[in-house]
Formats: structure tokens, C-alpha cells, sequence
């Protein structure tokens, strides 16, 4: 039983709905895995969404008119808010899974769907946090920021999932070495393109 102080309301859980609207088979245990990433988050970082919808492919009149070509499909994209429709996710497992692709491309798209879902949620509750929340930060200034926000909670998620794994302990004493390793190659790929 939580304790209410005077004034002040008990927190209240926000739950988001899962619609799996997508015919695609999804990998087991994949709804839960959505949900499980979905909640990883702070609350108030989810507050405002309303749902999370599983298509097959992300058909959006919007997309339509964007002058910059799109290669593949968009594996995701946020809906704001709009009139009395509050704010949702959008997935799509078409481009995510890629059903119609060879057994190879099909294969390292379903052994790699867990982490390319946290990567895909972490960002499109990224771009809801900043768009919603955020209004000190200008719009050039967002998708740096965007970017950052998914990768530091992709990091922290992926160190939750993997602390107590053989493969987690074996490497933890190596990653020091290897982020200086990847910043440092980074630094030449940079250098070399200024050339």
C-alpha cells in the first residue's frame, strides 16, 4: 500500500498498448521482449505515448512527399500527437525481419531482431522525449541528441542483459580498450574524409 502525503497523488503506472497488426511471424517471446524494452525506460519518458503498433510495412502519406530517397523501408516511426489522437510508435516488422529477402539476409535478421528492437524503440522514444519534453533544445540541435539518447540507453540495456553472461565478463576488462580503439579510428576515418 503506497503512502499519500497530503497534496500529492500517488504515481500512477502509465501502461502502453501492444497492437500487433503485422501477418508476419515474429521471433518467440517477441512481444514480451517489446514490452520488457518499453519499460526499461523512465516513466516519465514514455508519458504521452499511447501505443506501440506492429505493421508489416510503414505506409504513411506524409512519406510521400519527402524529396530525400529512402533506401529500404523505414523499420519505425513516431506519430505525435495530433488533435484528440495522443502520441504512438509505429514498427515495422517488414523491414525489421525482412520476410522476402534470401535465407541468409532472413537468418541474421531474426538472430539480430532483440537488440535491433531496443535500438528502434530507444529512438523513437527519443525523438517523443525531446519533441514533447524537451523544448529548451533547438531543432538543428535534435538528432545529435536523439542519437545520444539511444545509444546511452542501448548501452545501459545491452550491460543489464549481458552482466551476468560468460560473454559479458570475458570481455568487460577489454572494453576500455576497445572504445579508445574505435574513438581512435573514428578520429582517421574523420581526417580522412576532410581530404
Amino acid at each position: 500500500m503506497a503512502i499519500q502525503t497530503a497534496g500529492q497523488k500517488t504515481a500512477k503506472v502509465t501502461k502502453l498498448k501492444l497492437e500487433n497488426q503485422s501477418t508476419i511471424d515474429l521471433p518467440k517471446g517477441a512481444l514480451e521482449h517489446i514490452e520488457k524494452v518499453v519499460y526499461y525506460l523512465p516513466i516519465e519518458h514514455i508519458r504521452g505515448l499511447e501505443k506501440v503498433k506492429l505493421v508489416d510495412f510503414i505506409n504513411d502519406p506524409r512519406l510521400k512527399n519527402v524529396d530525400v530517397p529512402m533506401k529500404g523501408d523505414l523499420p519505425g516511426l513516431y506519430h505525435p500527437k495530433q488533435g484528440n489522437q495522443n502520441a504512438f510508435l509505429e514498427m515495422s516488422m517488414g523491414a525489421i525481419l525482412q520476410p522476402t529477402e534470401t535465407f541468409a539476409k532472413r537468418w541474421m535478421a531474426k538472430t539480430s531482431f532483440k537488440s535491433n528492437i531496443a535500438g528502434l524503440i530507444f529512438s523513437l522514444v527519443g525523438q517523443h522525449y525531446f519533441f514533447t519534453f524537451k523544448h529548451s533544445v533547438k531543432k538543428q540541435n535534435l538528432e545529435p541528441q536523439i542519437r545520444q539518447y539511444a545509444e546511452k540507453n542501448l548501452r545501459a540495456w545491452s550491460e543489464e542483459q549481458n552482466k551476468n553472461s560468460i560473454r559479458g565478463k570475458i570481455f568487460k576488462p577489454f572494453r576500455p580498450i576497445l572504445e579508445r580503439w574505435a574513438k581512435w579510428l573514428n578520429k582517421k576515418a574523420a581526417q580522412a574524409q576532410k581530404k
